[in-house]
């Protein structure tokens, strides 16, 4: 089973002006650590969840200028968002702002996209915020897009347009190319089962489903995609099934925090239930203490060794 990393948490020590210096360290920090994965939200407010319902002005910074920053100080871990909203960029320009940092990153780019659902931030921002119906439209179809982009010849006079209901492309060009062949994975994140996990059947490499479900939910879950992929005509074991935790990991799991034996647990549940990857989450413990990755530096290599059903 791998372990990834998801840093929501920008409020470094020192304010903004020192922000740069200790993202630089977490991600290096995470690198050594053997994290597979770096990502990072597509937000540009905080949401309290799930401390409660809410906006906070806490700090956030914008998703792919941050990779960009962290594909310059790292080497081989992977980035992505976890994940990117359908409604906040044009396709064409998101297929883009990826491939540029597939090309810059040397092909460690990871398309996380998702159909949005932050309304207040919507709002806030002038962005319009269409209904759930349309936004799983967008989400679709900038999907197609991307399928087009990545597939495209680099020859102006081959490339191909896109004519959908809601986005209407000329050219889908895209030069330079992406260097991850055939194309960087896409994970599409979310856990409806009629909408989201028909999408992921369809066109993901990956899904993303939510800690906060039971062994039993997260089961069911799993059931839903595989009988999409059977009617699809689609590999289930193709697809990577990646689970996003809140955990707060100590050596001895004291004043209500995981064990680290107790992670180790929880993780090998997850992968009897057939998940390939943890995604920490880390806004419940202090990103910026260098202890706590650490830990999961040691932590790692026996999670690495639980295999996964079925695999």
């Amino acid at each position: 089973m791998r372990v990834d990393l998801n840093v929501a948490n920008f409020a470094a020590p020192g304010g903004p002006a020192g922000l740069a210096e200790h993202l630089a360290r977490v991600a290096r920090r995470a690198e050594d650590a053997g994290f597979e994965s770096l990502w990072v939200w597509d937000h540009f407010f905080w949401d309290q969840t799930p401390i409660g319902p809410g906006v906070t002005d806490r700090e956030m910074i914008e998703a792919y200028t941050t990779l960009g920053f962290l594909a310059g100080v790292t080497r081989t871990i992977k980035l992505g968002t976890l994940v990117a909203s359908a409604t906040y960029r044009h396709p064409g320009v998101l297929i883009k702002q990826v491939t540029t940092l597939d090309v810059l990153s040397g092909g460690r780019a990871i398309f996380g996209i998702g159909a949005g659902w932050f309304e207040e931030e919507h709002r806030a921002l002038g962005i319009p915020f269409p209904a759930m119906k349309e936004r799983f439209e967008r989400l679709e179809e900038t999907v197609q897009i991307a399928l087009l982009m990545w597939g495209d010849e680099g020859r102006y006079d081959r490339a191909k347009p896109f004519l959908g209901r809601h986005y209407r492309l000329e050219r889908t060009l895209n030069v330079p190319q992406a260097l991850r062949r055939p194309r960087p994975p896409i994970l599409i994140g979310g856990s409806g089962e009629r909408k989201t996990l028909r999408l992921v059947a369809q066109y993901a490499d990956a899904c993303n489903l939510n800690g906060r479900f039971t062994a039993d939910q997260l089961a069911h879950k799993l059931e839903v995609l595989r009988s999409h992929c059977e009617r699809l005509g689609r590999s289930y074991d193709a697809i990577e099934k990646t689970l996003y935790a809140r955990l707060h990991v100590t050596q001895t799991g004291h004043s209500g925090t995981m064990s680290t034996s107790q992670a180790v647990a929880y993780c090998r549940t997850l992968a009897d239930l057939g998940f390939d990857t943890l995604v920490l989450v880390d806004d419940t413990f202090n990103i910026y203490d260098p202890a706590a990755l650490d830990l999961w530096a040691k932590l790692i290599p026996a999670i690495q060794r639980i295999p996964t059903a079925g695999r």
